[in-house]
């Protein structure tokens, strides 16, 4: 017999995915919630998770809100643990505030995920770099880029031996406002810990400077290709950023916008702070 599929149109708070690449184990999910009249940014919402089909509560957590730069717009997240792959259904309360009712969100989690996954090598990309007779508008689209974030390329960075964080990001052409403000947020944790890490962004088009505006010019670079991106269901631009020890593993991945906050814990576990 088909079970059908529930409609969670009709909640009084609406959810939108941020995180849709999950996988068996522990991963960090986030979404943003809104009603009709706002965005949800109450400080917690709880999430019940449950297996279905049958609705089989696995475990009940606390989602911190987590506020974009700019104050414009936010997003819960959380460690879920998926003790297996298959759907799943995350009930979400919002916790304090005026806000009442809940928010519905079904999430697949793959046994495989496309893109590299916390304990693998990987691809040790040769991504550009100013040293490479290039500058900046050559190698990125964001509006007032760190050169120190187009040093080494990633194939320099994941053999260096040092801990590395690398972002994908297309600031100028991201689908989402989340894009340019996660580069600008990697660009201040090189600030706040300078020489801790390598601190890469790799700009996901081949040829910023010539698409001037027009997307129908872009060409996406072979990384894209190496890291999976373009095996991810409907994925157009949006960033993903990657925190690896000083062997080159990774240890934590960020799909959507992480916060300053979200990368500094990442980076101090694999620096040994």
């Amino acid at each position: 017999m088909t079970v059908p599929t529930p409609d969670y149109s009709q909640d009084a708070i609406q959810s939108h995915l941020a995180t849709k690449v999950l996988e068996v184990g522990t991963q960090r999910v986030a979404f943003l919630l809104s009603t009709q009249k706002a965005l949800v940014d109450v400080p917690q919402s709880q999430i019940k998770v449950s297996r279905q089909p049958g609705l089989e509560q696995i475990a009940e957590i606390t989602a911190d809100y987590n506020e974009w730069p700019y104050g414009v717009r936010g997003s819960y997240s959380a460690p879920i643990e998926f003790p297996e792959a298959g759907d799943y259904l995350l009930t979400v309360t919002p916790v304090g505030g005026d806000v009442e009712g809940e928010a519905h969100i079904p999430v697949m989690v793959l046994a495989d995920a496309p893109v590299p996954s916390v304990g693998d090598t990987p691809p040790a990309s040769q991504t550009k770099t100013l040293g490479d007779g290039l500058e900046l508008p050559d190698v990125t689209t964001a509006y007032q880029p760190d050169a120190g974030l187009y040093e080494l390329s990633v194939a320099d960075a994941v053999a260096s031996g040092q801990p590395s964080v690398i972002v994908f990001a297309t600031p100028a052409f991201c689908t989402s406002p989340t894009c340019g403000p996660q580069v600008d947020t990697v660009a201040e944790l090189r600030a706040a810990h300078p020489g801790v890490a390598n601190y890469i962004h790799v700009e996901l088009y081949d040829n910023p400077a010539e698409i001037q505006g027009d997307l129908s010019q872009a060409q996406l670079v072979p990384a894209a290709d190496e890291w999976g991106f373009t095996r991810i269901p409907e994925w157009t631009n949006e960033s993903w950023v990657f925190v690896l020890d000083g062997d080159g593993i990774i240890r934590q991945r960020f799909e959507g916008f992480a916060t300053l906050a979200e990368l500094e814990t990442a980076l101090m576990e694999v620096a040994g702070s």
